[in-house]
């Protein structure tokens, strides 16, 4: 027996019981695509040495394979073409970005730009006054330097000091340089960006003490002696409290504000990484048009057959987290902005080694946390006369023209445009508002007294996973109840609706749910209970906070924060019973089953209907009957690969209406409720399945080294066995097999084939016909009614492999390629790259291959 999917290549194995195979189906419209439902890339412009033919070229190439947009982010350059370099801003380089924007338009591709050349923000016009600064405790004063860093990767005319993110109008000062550049520009991009926060050691401005003062209530002289005391107090907790809040507000009333309202002043969106900040990421990334988190690295799922690249270290890179992505979406959802983006595949693998089947399940753990805005990371503008490899950056995953998944990369691009043309139109629809305590992230202790805590995604249990809330998101999270963060300043955008839910104008949720915690500033219990008068059920899911946050005058403002929490915990709306399960339960928020069951999702409204988009991201699920809480009626179930539509089996249980789901690992659905009655079916578990047995014939291809001889094969394995230059041969590899049903089969029904582990994508044929490409797990075809024969079918498979067996040649006897400047190229453990070290990797066929039935 074999576990098949026949709906969505597909449910066709499932008996339906009812007319719905007479009457016909009625389906929701299919969605709309546009540029920017279309994933779009990163594009390195290294050294700005482009041309407008090249970007042409390269842009008609974008627009073909299925891509949304560009984002030019210029770096440094190649060695030997510095007489082509273009420095940024300049007469020149502002006319390729207009060329760029004209072509963009004429093909429709978006184009959105770096405020600046690598990251972050900084370059010539950043005078020491402008700089970045950072402070010592010394035992009796404090001493102020300028940290020194400059713009990591920064192009030609970019090169300088990082601006000072704290400094009254340091940013303005900063954009002056963009006002004078784009004055006479007649075409903009369509958003500026600002990259993740890098400002190492920056943690001072000009006037911080007036600052402090101000803010605080009391002189940052009296704060530095409580910094001197050693060991763990109360007071000193407090007063790193009130300095990294002072540095909170900084840096989002004169970093991210002004950019971004110079920005719409001029016409452009914004997408932000806040990510990285000392600040609250959650009001951070609230400010932007297109908040941008960043998946780094790789997740590790447990879906069979996925691959780590053997030198990825969790230890150096950390891996990307559902649950710090969420605070960038969460923001989006609360204030009603219909995008979120994310850098994407980010040292996924060393480069040469990134498969299409590794990428899927990395941007489905993006969808599900909320991202709906895919950006490659990426492609490197490269001119169109240079063989392969190509130029390429050197911390990315290459979706460039020499990438050797580029002639099936449209798939990818397909896939995604298929899943954002439902995420971006639609409306959240999570149950809960979880509150992030960021007081008592800040009370955490330090190494330093002057060390501030930033937010990054590369390791979240610095910041969230290991304190009560972020404990608490990740029970949520595995449970399977939805939810949003929500900071403290946020609460005041809220409001009860009908004495039940509570809104932010752009959505609403069941409850607001506050985590175990210590410190709570008291306009935020104050705004509790505004919230709480109005009906808005609040859940206390551990210790309630008793301590008023900052250091002046602690002690009476704690006494009535905790007299006024009495008063919070007294409202009818209020519960704290222990169990905060119960608690939420008691107010209609349950959870999806289905995540208890292994299956990623996330939930959404759309067209005012139910939406989910579920992937299994784990080794858990198969098939089974789930239930599913938005749905009551029928379900249709589209496959985001293909776009076939299907209806779900649906059942009447004592415990509510359930649905059948044929979900393998690797696989993803999204469902929609149907417009036809609700359609009755059990599955039927009667399924054969048969190995494909016989001689394969195996012809080598187009690829390097060329001029290999064909090869046999009784037992499939990977072609690197076959001979020595078979091992260094990277391409497409022609098996066929000739072969008979077995007895007794019918031919007039749907058949299953399952290619088994494909080293790395497969475009079949079966008796001269096209049956589909397989790029991702699981490498599953569904073979229609009449195509097969009773004998001598003919089987061809052509198997695509990865570029890294070749590039073990290429790069021992071509090492000239490395010719980048700043860093050139390294591997993802941070050496210098070396691809003759690696061994050969598997490539092929490597399992036998089943015909279902």
């Amino acid at each position: 027996m074999m576990t098949s999917f026949r709906i969505l290549s597909g449910f066709l194995r499932i008996g339906m019981l009812f007319c719905l195979l007479c009457t016909g189906l009625s389906f929701p419209l299919n969605a709309q695509t546009s540029f920017t439902t279309k994933p779009w890339t990163y594009w390195w412009w290294m050294g700005s040495a482009a041309t407008p033919e090249d970007i042409t070229w390269q842009m008609e190439r974008f627009a073909e394979k299925g891509l949304g947009g560009v984002h030019i982010i210029p770096i440094y350059g190649v060695k030997g073409y510095e007489a082509a370099f273009v420095p940024f801003l300049k007469k020149k380089w502002l006319s390729l970005l207009e060329h760029t924007i004209q072509e963009g338009n004429r093909l429709g591709l978006g184009v959105d730009m770096t405020t600046g050349t690598g990251w972050p923000f900084g370059g010539p016009n950043v005078t020491p006054e402008l700089a970045a600064k950072k402070w010592k405790l010394l035992p009796d004063s404090i001493v102020v330097s300028p940290t020194g860093q400059k713009v990591k990767r920064a192009a030609p005319g970019g090169e300088g000091l990082v601006l000072d993110p704290f400094g009254a109008g340091n940013m303005e000062n900063y954009l002056q340089r963009f006002d004078s550049a784009f004055a006479g520009s007649r075409l903009l991009p369509r958003s500026m960006y600002n990259d993740s926060y890098e400002v190492y050691g920056g943690n001072w401005t000009q006037g911080f003490e007036e600052e402090f003062r101000k803010r605080r209530g009391y002189d940052f002289r009296e704060a530095m002696a409580k910094l001197r005391v050693n060991g763990p107090d109360e007071e000193k907790t407090l007063a790193r409290m009130d300095y990294q809040e002072t540095i909170s507000e900084l840096v989002l009333e004169n970093y991210a504000r002004p950019w971004v309202s110079w920005s719409n002043r001029k016409g452009m969106k914004t997408r932000y990484q806040a990510h990285g900040s000392p600040g609250n990421l959650l009001d951070l990334y609230a400010e932007a048009d297109i908040p941008e988190t960043e998946s780094f690295g790789n997740s590790g799922f447990s879906i069979p057959g996925l691959r780590v690249d053997t030198d990825y270290s969790v230890e150096k890179s950390g891996k990307p987290d559902p649950l710090a992505m969420k605070m960038a979406s969460s923001p989006a959802h609360l204030k009603g902005k219909p995008l979120v983006s994310s850098e994407t595949t980010t040292w996924l693998a060393n480069h040469f080694k990134v498969s299409l089947s590794q990428a899927k399940p990395q941007i489905d753990e993006l969808f599900v946390a909320g991202i709906n805005h895919v950006f490659y990371h990426g492609t490197t503008y490269t001119p169109k006369r240079e063989a392969f490899p190509g130029w390429l950056f050197y911390a990315s995953t290459n979706y460039g023209p020499h990438a050797h998944f580029d002639k099936h990369f449209q798939y990818l691009n397909a896939y995604v445009t298929r899943i954002q043309s439902y995420l971006q139109p639609s409306q959240p629809e999570n149950d809960i508002l979880l509150y992030f305590p960021i007081h008592d992230l800040w009370a955490t202790p330090a190494k330093e007294p002057e060390e501030l805590i930033s937010l990054g995604v590369h390791y979240t249990e610095r910041w969230l996973t290991a304190l009560p809330v972020g404990a608490l998101a990740g029970r949520l999270w595995k449970r399977g109840f939805t939810f949003d963060y929500i900071s403290d300043a946020q609460l005041a955008l809220l409001n009860g609706v009908g004495g039940r839910e509570v809104s932010a104008g752009h959505g609403r949720y069941k409850t607001i749910l506050i985590p175990s915690g210590l410190y709570m500033p008291e306009s935020t219990v104050r705004e509790l209970l505004r919230l709480a008068d109005q009906g808005v059920k609040i859940v206390f899911a551990g210790d309630v906070p008793g301590r008023a946050t900052g250091l002046k005058g602690n002690r009476e403002r704690s006494r009535l924060l905790v007299e006024n929490m009495d008063r919070l915990l007294k409202k009818a709306s209020v519960l704290h019973s222990g169990d905060w399960e119960k608690d939420l339960s008691s107010v209609g928020v349950n959870a999806e089953s289905m995540a208890e069951k292994g299956l990623s999702f996330i939930r959404k409204s759309y067209k005012n209907q139910p939406f989910y988009f579920v992937a299994n991201l784990a080794d858990k699920f198969g098939e089974d009957w789930v239930k599913i809480n938005l749905f009551s009626g029928s379900i249709v179930a589209i496959d985001p690969l293909t776009g076939e539509k299907q209806p779900l089996p649906v059942r009447e249980t004592n415990a509510g209406r359930e649905y059948f789901l044929d979900l393998p690992p690797g696989k993803s659905l999204m469902l929609l409720a149907g417009e036809q009655p609700v359609a009755r079916a059990v599955p039927d578990m009667k399924t054969g399945s048969a190995t494909l047995k016989g001689s394969w014939k195996l012809v080598f291809k187009e690829g390097r080294p060329g001029g290999l001889p064909e090869a046999g094969m009784e037992t499939l394995q990977s072609w690197t066995t076959l001979s020595d230059s078979a091992r260094y041969f990277s391409g497409t590899v022609a098996y066929s097999l000739v072969f008979d049903l077995p007895a007794g089969v019918p031919l007039d029904k749907t058949f299953e084939l399952d290619l088994g582990d494909v080293r790395e994508v497969a475009d079949v044929q079966i008796n001269g016909k096209p049956i589909g490409t397989v790029w991702s797990i699981p490498f599953r075809l569904s073979v229609p009614a009449g195509v097969l024969k009773k004998q001598k079918n003919l089987l061809v498979i052509e198997v695509t492999n990865l570029s890294a067996n070749y590039m073990r040649l290429f790069d021992e006897v071509n090492p000239g390629w490395k010719k980048f400047y700043d860093i050139n190229m390294i591997d993802i453990s941070g050496k210098p790259f070396k691809a003759s070290r690696w061994d050969p990797m598997p490539s092929g066929l490597l399992s036998e291959v089943r015909l279902g039935y």
